[in-house]
């Protein structure tokens, strides 16, 4: 199996390729230069591999939530190149790539709940809950809430176990009163975890077609109030 996974999601670029179990990956911190680095990365990546577009059985990429821009990015990229290659598409959470990752990094954080939160801006975060059981389903329904509010969810939740934080969005000073057993504040979504998320998604079947991908933003009026802007220049 042989899947090729992108994201602009967040603070970095990345491009990876699953083959066979093995993980290719060009990752690249870089906020306003996504659009150039892209499709050179994708090339890379395929050439090293001596692979086409053609020997792949699908793509990956991050569905969201995230910024708008980001997602928008990676995306249309996704939706150019399979188009082109006649191939499906695997969409994927970007929190459940952004906590499979912190967990790749953070060993012993083991078995545990991981909450990966990014910062929706307005004073709110994105956000889920995420066990090793189903990698790809947050143990919540992912959302988009203040930071009180996720206390409050957190709260009613009674997680029985500890559990561990990852990203940018756990930086508000609410969640200083949060019961997380640690931190990562700079972890960010890798392409490498998308690939492997994408895997299980693609054997059960969960793909689209490329005309069919769509961004999850959770916030609808994010999508609204950015059209508006751009109506109005």
């Amino acid at each position: 199996m042989k899947i090729l996974a992108l994201d602009t999601t967040s603070g970095a670029c990345s491009v990876a390729l699953y083959s066979n179990g093995q993980i290719n990956e060009r990752f690249v911190q870089a906020e306003r230069d996504h659009t150039r680095r892209l499709l050179p990365m994708v090339d890379e990546v395929l050439a090293e591999a001596e692979l086409g577009l053609s020997n792949l059985d699908a793509f990956a990429v991050s569905r969201g939530p995230g910024s708008f821009t980001g997602l928008r990015i990676a995306i249309s990229c996704v939706q150019g190149l399979a188009f082109s290659a006649d191939k499906p598409v695997v969409p994927v959470s970007s929190l459940a790539a952004l906590a499979l990752g912190a967990r790749r990094e953070h060993p012993h954080w083991k078995q545990s709940p991981i909450i990966a939160m990014l910062d929706a801006r307005m004073q709110q975060v994105y956000w889920g809950i995420y066990g090793t059981e189903t990698p790809n389903d947050s143990l919540l329904p992912e959302a988009v809430q203040n930071p009180e509010q996720v206390l409050l969810s957190l709260n009613e939740a009674e997680l029985t176990n500890f559990y561990y934080g990852a990203g940018p969005g756990w930086h508000y000073e609410a969640f200083e009163k949060a019961q997380a057993e640690e931190l990562d504040l700079d972890a960010l979504i890798h392409a490498r975890d998308i690939a492997e998320l994408a895997v299980p998604l693609f054997q059960e079947g969960k793909v689209v077609p490329a005309e069919a991908l769509e961004p999850v933003y959770l916030r609808n009026e994010v999508t609204w109030q950015k059209r508006q802007k751009i109506r109005s220049r």
